[in-house]
């Protein structure tokens, strides 16, 4: 079995399409969003059209919290919160029904894999995971962490396998998984990667032997960026596109 991962979108239409088309050229048995489908970006109505009819599960991202009204987010600073009140303004009724409806946690129990946003405990938090001191507060919970999760929210590609006794970071191109450790993998971001590779990001998982490689991806950037500085969005959001940070 093959599942396609992927996470933090934020609205970057010319990324996910690029992913989409990876995606449909080389098939997976289903695809996953661990979300953020809207924020940032320019494009996040058709965005959250396209996850909507292509991914098996996708669960509820802080931004997409935001946009849905499921959070309060007056402490984000000023471009974020204006990105997201304009965000609301735009995401059709359809899709904002469907955003209010995402889980913040999914289970394909048949693997003992679990997808979220951020750590899988205190979900709604949307705590990080992407330093040795973070997943090592996770080791505690072992017995309730299935073999794998899978988040995103940082936008980076770090993995954590996971003892009773401590978490050891094995962050890699492809990562392979042994039966006696648990793991915290995060699957990167689509449309906006800030782990100063500009490239799209995504992942495919395979079951037998258990391991997960990283897929990056060039696409048309200028053209994502520029409906960013036509819009009513913060030019920064574009321009960092074109350095992945």
């Amino acid at each position: 079995m093959k599942i396609g991962v992927f996470s933090d979108i934020h609205s970057n239409f010319e990324a996910l399409s690029t992913v989409v088309n990876h995606y449909k050229e080389n098939p997976c048995d289903f695809y996953v969003c661990l979300g953020d489908v809207v924020g940032y970006g320019a494009d996040p109505d058709v965005c959250c059209g396209i996850i909507k009819d292509f991914t098996k599960y996708t669960v509820l991202g802080n931004h997409d919290a935001a946009v849905s009204g499921r959070m309060n987010y007056a402490y984000y600073y000023d471009a974020a919160r204006n990105a997201l009140d304009w965000h609301a303004e735009l995401v059709s009724p359809d899709h904002m029904g469907w955003l209010k409806e995402l889980p913040y946690i999914a289970h394909f129990k048949d693997l003992s894999l679990s997808f979220s946003h951020g750590s899988p405990i205190n979900m709604e938090d949307f705590d990080y995971v992407f330093s040795i001191e973070q997943a090592n507060q996770l080791t505690s919970h072992f017995d309730d962490l299935s073999h794998i999760t899978f988040i995103g929210h940082s936008h980076l590609t770090k993995a954590f396998a996971l003892t009773p006794d401590g978490a050891e970071d094995v962050s890699s191109d492809c990562i392979k998984f042994d039966d006696d450790r648990k793991y915290i993998v995060t699957v990167g971001s689509v449309g906006q990667p800030r782990d100063y590779d500009n490239r799209a990001c995504c992942t495919v998982f395979e079951d037998g032997p258990k391991r997960l490689s990283y897929v990056r991806l060039e696409y048309d950037i200028e053209k994502a960026a520029k409906k960013i500085f036509d819009s009513r969005l913060a030019s920064n959001f574009g321009k960092r596109l074109f350095l992945g940070i």
